[in-house]
């Protein structure tokens, strides 16, 4: 895997109470957009995680954005992000 999906991995595990997280690139789906770089990802989350699930979805998928806020910055274009228990 990536090691920069890993520092993603390690940051959210770090800051929420989360089971799992699997990571996977969607970019080459985005290949034909007319802001697609080769320097960004896009990224779907699958987070499993009986805190986060607990709160509302949006209030949930709120923290994980600002969690990554800095990486939208340079590496992140695009994130989907699915939770579960």
């Amino acid at each position: 895997m990536n090691i920069y999906f890993e520092e993603i991995k390690k940051k959210l595990v770090n800051k929420f109470k989360i089971e799992d997280v699997e990571i996977i690139d969607n970019s080459y789906k985005h290949k034909s957009h007319k802001n697609f770089s080769t320097d960004k990802f896009h990224l779907h989350l699958k987070i499993r995680s009986l805190h986060l699930s607990s709160l509302p979805r949006l209030d949930a998928q709120k923290m994980i954005m600002k969690a990554l806020k800095e990486d939208f910055k340079f590496k992140l274009h695009a994130l989907e992000i699915s939770i579960e228990k």
